[in-house]
């Protein structure tokens, strides 16, 4: 147990260490949250214009959650960040050094990937909400909604699994490029894209950003749905991510 600690606080210090990821960090906060106050803001002003211009779903509870869809892919460079910088420097090495156990080396890199998207996403998620329902003013609804707690707890897993689905894919090839250049056009266009289309618009629902949308949802009732795809991918690709690392000399 002292070992696994120790490795845990090793790659603790790491990550404080790694360029980039304190920036990516902070990317996804701003970007979330000023998201969320241009979503509020137009949406106000719509709706005392009386534009019909709104879809037609929306809500000032679902609203709430918007900003994060954009503010995820800065989460989900660092998930990329926090596994290919040791690959690209030659510092595994050095880290196979002090930990040669590599599956302790690999779950408590991922276990400090995991507090650390969980630490930032209930800040944001929450404050994201409460900022698009200051800009709706008398529009807005509290975050004690029906359904709303639920939706936002929901939004944590998602921004948590969607990290850590980036993590793994990044272990599996071992530099940053491959990973970004998939997972970002794929969460920024790609599966919404597919999702409207005839022909494809079933298969879309199993990819994991586009399943894992039903939990931000305000009383989806496809969550156990959403919760499991996501899970699965995830799972995968930490699980691949793992005999990647286990091979990474070979």
């Amino acid at each position: 147990m002292s070992e696994t600690l120790a490795a845990v606080r090793a790659e603790t210090t790491k990550l404080r260490g790694i360029r980039g990821t304190q920036l990516t960090l902070l990317l996804f906060a701003v970007i979330s949250v000023l998201v969320a106050a241009l979503d509020g803001w137009s949406a106000k002003n719509a709706l005392d214009s009386g534009n019909h211009n709104l879809r037609s779903d929306f809500t000032p509870q679902q609203a709430g959650l918007d900003g994060i869809l954009y503010g995820q892919l800065a989460l989900i460079v660092f998930g990329v960040l926090v596994v290919t910088s040791e690959y690209t420097s030659g510092m595994m090495r050095v880290s196979l050094l002090a930990v040669p156990r590599r599956g302790r080396l690999y779950l408590a890199k991922i276990a400090v990937t995991t507090a650390t998207a969980v630490a930032v996403s209930v800040p944001v998620t929450v404050l994201g909400y409460l900022v698009t329902q200051s800009a709706l003013g008398s529009h807005g609804a509290s975050i004690g909604a029906s359904g709303v707690p639920r939706a936002l707890a929901g939004a944590v897993v998602y921004l948590t699994l969607m990290c850590l689905f980036a993590a793994g894919t990044a272990a599996i090839a071992r530099n940053a490029v491959i990973p970004l250049a998939v997972l970002l056009p794929m969460v920024l266009a790609g599966t919404q894209i597919l999702s409207v289309l005839g022909a494809t618009k079933r298969l879309a629902r199993y990819f994991p950003d586009q399943a894992g949308r039903e939990l931000l949802k305000v009383d989806s009732p496809h969550t156990a749905f959403g919760v499991a795809v996501l899970l699965a991918w995830t799972l995968a690709a930490l699980a691949w991510g793992w005999v990647r690392h286990h091979r990474w000399d070979n």
